[in-house]
């Protein structure tokens, strides 16, 4: 166990944005709402699984939606607690701890936001080690764990409440709820036990986030080439470095979907770089071949500091680096595969790991 402060706040938002792969939403906004919280809460406890009980409940928390509304509609977490606690209520049992459903963003810093007030722990896992668009979309599904009873809250007090036969009927329904509540929503799900997680979660996340956060920071005052130091620290493979040339982006079904150009510079001189995201880039091809695609990472950063750019944050102009990085192996098995290949997004390309591409 340890405590998690202000400073530590700034390291794990920012390497978070790195795993998010663009998606989870905008970290700065969830660094500002854990500072806050922690100055009127104090620190939060970070726990591994192994500290908890075996039959602890542990209920993630995250938000919903297409990522370019959040940055203007911006969260009072309120209804964060709500959905939190109607899902408590509607089990009967109360939670012991939180967790991330997915490392990216946002989502990596609401559920500290949410321990904070209410004075639980967060455990260090997640469900997915990365970021992506749908509910039934982690491996937690691959291992069998329910994502309902799942509870979806907005800033008007609404407070939606579902049991689905499946995690994909999950996701259907919430999507529409979460449409008609301004394209973002606080959702509280995948209720499991100690037990399950440790056999089905992805463990280590929020450390292994700070400590990206607290390399780029490093590198960065140490003036070290930060993209670089970045590329080591996460085991990647630099794709291209460019000039973002053209962004197509729209809100389509509840999801932030489009296209961003890239114009080579440097070494990537006369190629040509198309990345294509749902909330998270999902595919990079370079002169028309895929160089990384979904489960695998891609992340695309300021090509001077190394910064992460979001999908909603993509802008014409901006001089950059992409970088794909290996998925957590859970995502290899064919299970999980399943869910986040290619083909489902509809790419027609096989999944081949990014270290087969590139190394």
């Amino acid at each position: 166990m340890r405590l998690l402060d202000e400073a530590n706040i700034e390291d794990i938002a920012l390497g978070a944005a790195v795993l998010g792969s663009g998606g989870g939403s905008n970290p700065y906004i969830g660094k500002l709402m854990a500072r806050e919280a922690i100055r009127r809460w104090g620190p939060v406890q970070l726990l591994t699984l192994d500290e908890l009980d075996d039959d602890d409940l542990v209920v993630p928390a995250a938000g919903m939606g297409a990522p370019v509304v959040g940055v203007e509609k911006l969260p009072a977490g309120d209804d964060l607690l709500r959905a939190f606690e109607a899902l408590g209520r509607y089990t009967g049992r109360t939670p012991r701890a939180t967790m991330s459903i997915e490392a990216g963003g946002m989502n990596s810093i609401r559920p500290i936001y949410l321990a904070a007030r209410l004075g639980i722990p967060v455990v260090d896992c997640d469900g997915m080690g990365r970021a992506f668009p749908e509910i039934q979309q982690t491996v937690l599904t691959a291992a069998g764990i329910s994502a309902s009873p799942f509870v979806i809250s907005d800033e008007r007090g609404n407070v939606v409440l579902m049991d689905a036969v499946s995690n994909k009927w999950v996701e259907t329904f919430a999507r529409s709820c979460v449409i008609q509540m301004g394209a973002v929503g606080s959702i509280a799900l995948y209720s499991a036990t100690v037990r399950q997680l440790k056999a089905a979660a992805i463990h280590g996340t929020t450390t292994l986030a700070e400590s990206i956060g607290r390399t780029l920071r490093n590198a960065r005052r140490r003036e070290r080439n930060p993209v670089d130091a970045l590329r080591r620290k996460v085991g990647g493979f630099l794709v291209f470095r460019g000039k973002i040339c053209d962004v197509d982006r729209r809100v389509r079904a509840g999801f932030a979907k489009g296209s961003a150009r890239m114009d080579g510079t440097g070494d990537f001189a006369g190629q040509a770089l198309l990345i294509e995201f749902q909330n998270e880039y999902l595919v990079a091809r370079v002169d028309g071949e895929f160089a990384a695609t979904t489960p695998d990472l891609i992340a695309v950063v300021d090509s001077e500091t190394a910064q992460p750019i979001t999908t909603e944050a993509l802008r014409y102009g901006m001089r950059v680096a992409v970088i794909a990085i290996p998925c957590a192996p859970q995502w290899r098995a064919p299970a999980a595969l399943t869910l986040v290949h290619p083909r489902y997004f509809g790419y027609d390309v096989d999944y081949v790991p990014v270290e087969a591409r590139l190394g």
